[in-house]
């Protein structure tokens, strides 16, 4: 069923045009940054977008200039896991991973639980926060190790949605999914993680309010 999905994905994809998705990957950043998580965050993990992703550099570029520290994935191929690297500039250099996948060269990983945003890629999303990835498997790990107080989000295209996916206990939702259309927002873990966020905005004010859909 998940190989299907993904096949079908794929082939939605690849009929955007490079206009289509470079108009949807602004309004999707520019909702994203919108987001009050996205204010209050000093910690934000992006990622490096591949084909088919949304472009997120100008979410990346206004973390910059919001004063944030910036973090991107790194594969650890041999230990079949994923780690957080600090990415501090655009003049730091990054090396191509595996699958033409941008990465910074080298660093200590970032302790997940002092993260407080991570954003995330996906080929497919649904309406409850499911995520479908490529099959490998190393978000969902990732972000199984979450802690309290750490928000995640899914950044995708709005032909990317769909109603509901197919899911097994290791596959890990996300707290919020934006689209180029809409926000939406879900609860997986307990409301106690809403009294972190509160006390991050305590004394600050947000960059921006959250775009309507």
């Amino acid at each position: 069923m998940k190989h299907r999905l993904r096949m079908e994905m794929k082939a939605t994809l690849a009929r955007m045009s490079a206009e289509e998705m470079g108009a949807a990957a602004e309004s999707a950043c520019a909702r994203l940054t919108g987001l009050e998580e996205f204010a209050a965050a000093d910690l934000v993990m992006l990622y490096w977008p591949i084909p088919g992703e949304v472009d997120c550099m100008p979410a990346l570029f206004a973390a910059w200039e919001a004063g944030k520290t910036v973090l991107l994935p790194k594969v650890l191929w041999e230990e079949d896991r994923m780690i957080a690297l600090a990415y501090r500039s655009p003049d730091e250099e990054l090396t191509v991973g595996r699958y033409g996948i941008y990465e910074p060269a080298d660093g200590s990983p970032w302790p997940i639980d002092e993260i407080d945003l991570i954003v995330a890629p996906a080929l497919a999303y649904d309406r409850m926060g499911n995520r479908l990835g490529r099959g490998g498997g190393f978000y969902d790990r990732f972000l199984a190790q979450i802690e309290v107080g750490v928000e995640t989000c899914g950044l995708a295209y709005d032909q990317q949605v769909v109603e509901e996916l197919p899911t097994h206990s290791n596959d890990y939702p996300v707290d919020i999914l934006v689209t180029d259309r809409e926000v939406l927002r879900f609860r997986h873990r307990p409301a106690d993680r809403q009294l972190d966020l509160f006390a991050k905005t305590a004394g600050k004010t947000p960059t921006g309010k959250e775009p309507q859909a």
